[in-house]
């Protein structure tokens, strides 16, 4: 065979080093305005700089980050034409799944969809994390509960990115509370079995996220 046995103990640590670092970025120990300087992540980590290094990579090559400066990194800023890029890759793989449960017509998915939303959205500790989860969860509802595993593979790819979570916690100025509102009323547009009216309800309340993200942005 032409491969060569491959270190899997250090692909592991690097996936340990990476979560880590989307950890530290999630919860905002990682800023945009940091450096991150892998030989110093490595001797926090008490690790040699390779799989530290091959974490930055992957950061980099996912979009998260950019370098800066030698063995640096920074958290990349997205600016308008990637936001509208990745809400409208949202509006496609959302707006369809609300299609296929209007079209399916369940009332158990839509009680199960209610009940979720309402136990996620009762939130004891506001944070800029909190609502990103919720957020998040909410949204993986209604297309986890197609039974679509493609449609929910292309909705974990985008969400689960850190470059999704640092544009969400770019937002200034505005009551981050507003992104929860109107979820209730998607499970209203799939109740009347109309997939056109569902999809386009679910479109509309992902262009109001986009529009409400840039309004709260530094965009210069």
């Amino acid at each position: 065979m032409p491969f060569k046995s491959l270190s899997q103990p250090r692909v592991r640590l690097a996936d340990q080093v990476y979560d880590q670092i989307m950890q530290a970025i999630r919860t905002g120990a990682i800023s945009v305005n940091d450096r991150i300087v892998q030989e110093k992540l490595a001797e926090e980590f008490e690790i040699s700089r390779t799989p530290v290094r091959e974490a930055l990579f992957r950061m980099e090559q996912e979009g998260i980050l950019m370098v800066a400066g030698r063995g640096g990194f920074q958290i990349r800023k997205l600016g308008e034409g990637e936001i509208a890029e990745l809400y409208g890759s949202r509006a496609a793989i959302e707006g369809y799944a609300a299609r296929i449960l209007a079209d399916r017509n369940d009332p158990q998915i839509c009680a199960d969809l209610r009940e979720l939303i309402t136990r996620t959205e009762d939130i004891s500790e506001p944070s800029v994390h909190a609502y990103f989860k919720a957020n998040m969860n909410v949204h993986r509802s209604f297309v986890e509960a197609t039974k679509n595993r493609f449609l929910l593979e292309f909705f974990d790819n985008i969400w689960n990115r850190g470059s999704s979570f640092t544009l969400f916690a770019s937002i200034k100025n505005v009551d981050l509370s507003e992104s929860l509102g109107g979820h209730l009323a998607l499970v209203d547009a799939i109740e009347t079995g109309d997939g056109s009216t569902a999809a386009e309800k679910m479109i509309a309340h992902i262009q109001d996220g986009k529009e409400m993200q840039l309004k709260g942005m530094d965009l210069d």
